[in-house]
C-alpha cells in the first residue's frame, strides 16, 4: 500500500469512526432532549391538574361561602316570620286573657287562688295583692274569702300575689308572670319529628 492508499485509507476510517461517534453524539442529545421533553411535560401537566384542583376548590369554597350566606338569610327570615306569628299569638292570648278577666269565671278563680294560698300559709300571717285593675273587686274577694285584700301599686295583669313574711315566701299567681314565662319559653315545632 502507498501511502497515498494509506492516506486514503486513514481517512475513510477517519470519517467513518467520526461519523459514527457523530451519530452516536446526535442519539445521545436526541435521547436527552426527548428526555427533557417527556420531564417537561410532566411538570406541564402536575401543573395543569394542580390548577384544576385548585380552581375546583376554589369553586367549592365560594359555592359553600353562597350557600351559608343564603342558609343564614333563610334562617333570618325564618326566625323573623316565627317572631311575627309569636307576637300575633299572644296579643290574641292577651285577647282572651282579657275576655276570660271580665266573666265571673275569673272572679272564682280569684277566690280559688286566695284560698289555695292561705290553705298554703296554714296558721302564718299572708298578705294578699290583687293588680289596679281588679281593685273594684277587693271587697267582693274579701267578702267571699273573708281575708284582707291590698291592691297592689304596679299592675300584674291579673291574678294574685301573696307573701308569707314569716317566712319569706311569695306566692305568684300573676297572669303577667305566667305570660311572660309562657312568651320566654315558647318555641315553634314542627318538622317530621312533630308531625
Amino acid at each position: 500500500m502507498t501511502i497515498e492508499e494509506k492516506l486514503e485509507h486513514f481517512y475513510d476510517v477517519s470519517v467513518k469512526e467520526a461519523e459514527k461517534e457523530a451519530q452516536q453524539q446526535l442519539e445521545k442529545h436526541q435521547e436527552h432532549l426527548e428526555q427533557i421533553l417527556c420531564e417537561h411535560k410532566e411538570i406541564k401537566q402536575k401543573e395543569a391538574e394542580l390548577a384544576v384542583k385548585t380552581e375546583a376548590e376554589n369553586a367549592r369554597h365560594e359555592i359553600n361561602k353562597a350557600l351559608s350566606a343564603e342558609q343564614l338569610t333563610i334562617k333570618r327570615n325564618w326566625t323573623q316570620k316565627q317572631n311575627e306569628l309569636k307576637s300575633r299569638l299572644f296579643s290574641e292570648v292577651q285577647e282572651h286573657l282579657d275576655a276570660f278577666m271580665a266573666t265571673p269565671a275569673y272572679d272564682e278563680f280569684l277566690c280559688q287562688k286566695i284560698l289555695e294560698a292561705r290553705e298554703f300559709a296554714q296558721d302564718d300571717k299572708i298578705q294578699i295583692y290583687i293588680g289596679l285593675p281588679d281593685a273594684h273587686k277587693a271587697k267582693f274577694l274579701e267578702e267571699k274569702t273573708g281575708l284582707p285584700i291590698q291592691v297592689a301599686q304596679k299592675s300584674f295583669r291579673g291574678g294574685i300575689k301573696a307573701v308569707i313574711p314569716e317566712k319569706n315566701i311569695l306566692i305568684d299567681n300573676s297572669f303577667s308572670s305566667a305570660f311572660e314565662v309562657l312568651k320566654k319559653e315558647f318555641t315553634f315545632e314542627g318538622g317530621l319529628k312533630h308531625e
